[in-house]
Order: C-alpha cells, then sequence, then structure tokens
C-alpha cells in the first residue's frame, strides 16, 4: 500500500471505532459524549500520534490534556446547574482541526488528501447532528445488541483465529479457521444490513420490499414466517407465494455477491450469464403476479436477530463440512459426487455451497470451469425445500401457488444444467 493508503486506512479504522463506541454511548447515555463527539476524540488521537513522529511525543500529551480539560468542563457546570447541557462536540472539534492545520504542515505535497478528507468529514460529521441522534434513537435494544454481537464476531473472534490451512481426515489444506471465520463475516455482515433496514421500513414494508428484506437476511425464514401467516389468514396465499419468490431471486443476488468476492474473477465470468438467467426466471414471474395483488394489506413478519453467535457458529461448520465434503468428494469419488454435495448443501441454506465452491475455484480447474452448475443445483435443491416448507406450514393452497410459480425456474434450471454448454463467460 502507499504511504496515503496507509494513513487513509488508520484514520479510517479509528473513525469506525469511535462511531461504534459513541453509538452504543449515544444510545444509553445522551447528555454525555456519543455518536458525533467520540469519532471526533479517536481521530483526535490519530491525527496527534501522526504529528508526534515529527514535533515529539509532547503534542499527544498536550491533546490528552486538552480532551480532559473538555471533558471535565461539562462536570463542573453539571454541579453548578440542575439541568447543564454544556456540549462537548465543538470543543472536540476545534481540538481536532487544530491538529489537522499542523497535520497539513507536516504532511509532504503527495499526501495533502488526507487532512482535506479528515477536515471535510468532521464537516459532515457536525452538519447531520439530527439524523444521526434521531438514527441512535430509533435503534431499540435489540437492534444494538445485533449490532455488538457482529462486532465481536468480526473484531473480537476473527483477530485470534490462526491463519493456516490444516489437514482434515486424510484431505490436505481443506480447513483454515481464520478463512472460514471471514465468510462468516462476510454472510453475517450482509444479513445484519439488511436486518437494520428492515427494523426502519420492514413493518410497513410492502410485498416487494418485505420479500427483498426477507430475502437479504434469510429466505428460508421469509419462507416459514410468510407460510405461517397465510394459514393463519394474516396475508392471502397469493401475496405469500409472491413474497416467497422475491425472496428466493434476492438469494441469487446474494450468490452474484458473494462469488463477486470471494472467487477468482473467471469464475465469475462463468458464473453470472447462468445465475442471472436463473434470476430472471424467478423475478419476473414474482413481479407478473405481484403486480396483480400489490393492493392487497399485509405487514411484513417479525424477523430475528441474524448475528446470533450461535447461528455464527452453526453457518461455520456448515461451510466447514461443505467445503471438506467437496474436498473429499473430488479426491475419492469423481466430479458427479460433487452434485450430490452440493444438492444436499442447498437444501437449507445456498450460502454455504456458494462460498465453498468460490473458494474451491482458485485451486480446482473443474470447478473453477463447472462449478457454477454446483451452485445452480444447490439454488434447485433449496427451491424443492422451501416448496416443501410452504407445503407442511401453509397448507395445500399456499403449495399449488408456489409449485406454479417455482416450475419456471425449476425448468428454466434444468434446461441450464443440460442445455447450457461449458466454457460460454461474460466479457
Amino acid at each position: 500500500m502507499s504511504p496515503t493508503a496507509v494513513l487513509f486506512q488508520k484514520i479510517g479504522i479509528s473513525l469506525l471505532l469511535g462511531l461504534l463506541v459513541g453509538l452504543q454511548r449515544q444510545h444509553t447515555t445522551s447528555d454525555m459524549p456519543g455518536l458525533r463527539t467520540f469519532p471526533l476524540i479517536t481521530v483526535l488521537g490519530t491525527v496527534l500520534a501522526l504529528l508526534a513522529e515529527s514535533l515529539g511525543g509532547w503534542i499527544v500529551a498536550a491533546g490528552l490534556l486538552g480532551i480532559v480539560a473538555v471533558l471535565v468542563f461539562p462536570n463542573l457546570v453539571r454541579i453548578r446547574r440542575q439541568d447543564p447541557d454544556p456540549g462537548t462536540t465543538t470543543d472536540v472539534a476545534v481540538l481536532l482541526m487544530f491538529g489537522v492545520g499542523a497535520l497539513l504542515a507536516v504532511l509532504p505535497e503527495g499526501q495533502m488528501g488526507v487532512p482535506v478528507a479528515i477536515g471535510g468529514g468532521v464537516a459532515v460529521l457536525l452538519q447531520f447532528k439530527p439524523e444521526m441522534h434521531r438514527f441512535a434513537e430509533r435503534l431499540g435494544d435489540q437492534d444494538l445488541k445485533a449490532i455488538m454481537q457482529f462486532v465481536l464476531i468480526t473484531c473480537v473472534i476473527l483477530p485470534v483465529l490462526p491463519s493456516r490451512p490444516y489437514d482434515v481426515l486424510g484431505v490436505p489444506a481443506v480447513f483454515n479457521p481464520r478463512e472460514t471465520w471471514w465468510m462468516v463475516v462476510l454472510i453475517v455482515g450482509m444479513s445484519l444490513g439488511a436486518y437494520i433496514a428492515y427494523k426502519f421500513l420492514g413493518r410497513d414494508a410492502g410485498m416487494a420490499l418485505g420479500g427483498v428484506l426477507g430475502g437479504a437476511i434469510s429466505s428460508t425464514a421469509t419462507t416459514v414466517s410468510y407460510a405461517r401467516q397465510a394459514r393463519d389468514d394474516g396475508v392471502g396465499h397469493r401475496a405469500a407465494a409472491v413474497v416467497i419468490m422475491i425472496a428466493s431471486t434476492v438469494v441469487f443476488v446474494r450468490v452474484l455477491v458473494e462469488i463477486a468476492v470471494v472467487a477468482p474473477p473467471e469464475f465469475l465470468h462463468s458464473a453470472a450469464v447462468p445465475v442471472v438467467i436463473l434470476l430472471l426466471l424467478t423475478l419476473v414471474p414474482a413481479l407478473v403476479v405481484g403486480y396483480r395483488v400489490r393492493k392487497q394489506p399485509g405487514s411484513m413478519p417479525e424477523q430475528k436477530n441474524p448475528t446470533q453467535l450461535k447461528s455464527a457458529l452453526f453457518f461455520g461448520g456448515m461451510y466447514a463440512v461443505v467445503l471438506f465434503a467437496l474436498a473429499a468428494a473430488k479426491q475419492r469419488l469423481d466430479d458427479r459426487a460433487l452434485y450430490a454435495v452440493a444438492g444436499l448443501s442447498g437444501l437449507t441454506d445456498m450460502d454455504a455451497i456458494t462460498l465453498s465452491v468460490a473458494r474451491r475455484a482458485h485451486t480446482d480447474a473443474w470447478i473453477a470451469a463447472e462449478g457454477w452448475r454446483l451452485i445452480i443445483v444447490g439454488a434447485l435443491s433449496n427451491l424443492v425445500f422451501k416448496a416443501g416448507l410452504a407445503a407442511a406450514l401453509g397448507g395445500r393452497r399456499l403449495l399449488v401457488q408456489v409449485a406454479v410459480l417455482f416450475s419456471i425456474p425449476m425448468l428454466g434450471g434444468l434446461g441450464l444444467l443440460f442445455v447450457w454448454p461449458s466454457g460460454i463467460a461474460l466479457r
């Protein structure tokens, strides 16, 4: 990385950590430094430490004394006034901008963008005070818990895991703890983003947005929730089928994102066309039927926190098992056994088979060329499983609606498997 990129990385991490702690404080103690002040303080510490490399460590000590003075002042006021509101954000911003000015003086010309970005970020942080406070106020205790559990998964567990491959039952270099947990972070992060969006929009979301958010959090959980609603007449059978179909469409968007992040570019090129075809074959019927029932009332069911440690451990274990099964089947059986692994894995979850295939595409030539077929098999298996859930939980009427909609991507997926030639890639 270039020196400028390293500086931005340090300051960016400092900003994010300050926002994280500030969010927690803002949510629980509104009269103390919160969502804007903590980022300013952490970035100030980074800026002064950078300055210390040229000016000496005294500047860090001076900054610390300044922060102490800023934080002590409100307490003194609080003693003298019954309901004080002295505010510390402006004072910390003054100290930080002092540091930014000094940073401009000591950095070489090629790195001037760093203090400029800090100064602009301070202005933005100060300007959007009402929006940031409203965001913190609208988060409930469970929402904040979800964010902090993601922090536990990402910032506490991930760094301590060893990053080296281990042999498992005679299959060489098939398990890397940190790499496996990175997959957990990726999946939980996507689900958490959708969960936060749901908390702000979900209860009032229509069918389309309900399906999108539900699919981004968990298409299987969405199928279960809407099947139960259809059984209890909380929502019509056709509307429930449309939401389940839209959630299943979002699965293919997740698949493309996961492939783009994990797999080599060549695999994305070969997998993109068939996955997009299957996505369209799922989306178009949902839109057609959804247009007919767009005015039907119904609310989105309550969604569960996707960052639970138990769920993360379960997914990490599932990913490791599927990765091992693919490697073992390739080593000890033949390529046809891989389809059985893909079908079984796809029954309940598409993320594990997608990430496992995408990861194996780096080292396995056959999977790099034909691995998209395994993902299609997993997707078809997943549709069959969700149709079974709809039948078991929603009854025969919902099964009929879901079966009609699912038949189009099912037939299209089978056509791709048996007719689509090898070696066609997106260019």
